[in-house]
């Protein structure tokens, strides 16, 4: 990398960061002026009612508690915006200083100024592939945190949503361990035909029984939603029956699916990979998990290609104003980049095409696009 390269892309890292660092703040900041009051009321939780400067310094510190797992999370997402308004900037700076006139004066051609910005944005989102594969799987409890969880860990256990089995039951629980296959605070809520409540189960703990399709529960107490239906005399109106098992459809696959669909933008390539192989897992969450894999690696060629497309607005043979070329870009990078992710994740039928091929549509509608826009540089 001789003088030229080494100078491009120092002007085009130094964008980077600096509309990184802004946009990132402004989110930050955002969030903290509109829940001023629940980020006070935490602090004045952790702290046990601290004033003055320290509930000043625990409050800052529980913002960035929340948020540092989140940012990661967020230049993912906002890479492509971040990258193309980086390079404007870059070639904004180089036609006013006339820097661009003086290369081409020397009988370097226009592409080669393109050449380090393509270049390390390449190796940006080789960064991003590795943020996204090997930092945020294991973030991903944290970033389901709301603000009353600031200041809390927890990253090999989560909470159970409310989950239907085929038999009509209603199942959460306060912790699963997927490497035991234990559930927590189990409970169960059992209804009729029509609907209705009739029976509730407890449990301190629940084991997955494979060979009897079922959970054995510790401590499992059942009592009757009907109470008018019992005696008053009846022990089960007061302190329940006891019981061992809860046999259900809603086995561990289907908890850990419902975490992959959960924490699916967060989870790795391999992760993603390994919930579509699960045994029973259904149809169409399978295809969203397989589009959500296959849209990551369009939506990365996607961000070369928006960036291809919106060059001929800033490489221009003679100065002119970057605020109209800008204007110009502006539609075509947000229009071009949002078509990406759209276009990578639209349910489109699986009978149509498949997932890993439906990923692709926008690319393949960009390339041609993206060609003719590269090769209309008059340098």
């Amino acid at each position: 990398m001789n003088t030229l390269d080494r100078y491009i892309a120092r002007q085009f890292l130094i964008n980077v960061g600096a509309l990184a660092i802004m946009l990132g703040a402004f989110v930050v900041m955002v969030d903290v002026s509109l829940n001023a009051d629940e980020y006070l009321r935490r602090a004045d939780e952790t702290s046990g009612g601290a004033a003055g400067l320290r509930r000043a310094l625990v409050t800052v510190l529980l913002v960035w508690d929340l948020w540092w797992p989140r940012l990661l999370q967020l230049l993912n997402f906002t890479s492509g915006l971040i990258l193309v308004g980086a390079m404007g900037f870059t070639f904004a700076q180089l036609v006013r200083h006339r820097e661009l006139v003086a290369m081409m004066a020397g009988g370097v051609s226009l592409f080669r100024a393109a050449r380090p910005v393509m270049v390390v944005s390449v190796l940006l989102l080789g960064a991003q592939v590795a943020n996204q594969e090997l930092v945020l799987p294991h973030l991903s409890p944290l970033l389901s945190r709301s603000i009353k969880d600031a200041g809390k860990r927890e990253f090999d256990r989560y909470q159970v949503p409310l989950v239907s089995d085929k038999q009509g039951r209603v199942l959460t629980a306060r912790e699963f361990d997927p490497n035991t296959s234990t559930l927590r605070g189990l409970y169960v809520l059992e209804r009729d035909a029509e609907g209705r409540a009739i029976r509730r189960i407890t449990a301190d703990t629940a084991v997955w029984d494979q060979r009897a399709g079922l959970w054995r529960l510790t401590n499992g107490i059942g009592r009757s939603m009907r109470l008018a239906e019992l005696s008053p005399t009846d022990p089960r109106a007061r302190s329940g029956e006891v019981v061992t098992t809860v046999p259900t459809s809603v086995d561990p696959t289907v908890l850990l699916a419902n975490q992959y669909r959960f924490y699916s933008q967060t989870l790795s390539w391999g992760q993603l990979i390994e919930g579509i192989r699960l045994p029973n897992l259904p149809r169409s969450m399978r295809d969203d998990l397989s589009r959500i894999a296959w849209g990551r690696a369009s939506t990365l060629v996607g961000i070369i290609l928006s960036m291809v497309i919106c060059l001929p607005y800033f490489l221009t043979r003679e100065p002119k104003n970057m605020v109209t070329q800008s204007l110009k870009a502006a539609p075509v990078a947000i229009g071009t980049l949002v078509g990406t992710v759209l276009g990578a994740s639209a349910p489109i039928p699986t009978d149509l095409l498949p997932p890993m091929i439906a990923a692709f549509v926008p690319v393949l509608a960009m390339l041609p696009i993206a060609i003719a826009q590269g090769t209309s540089i008059r340098t």
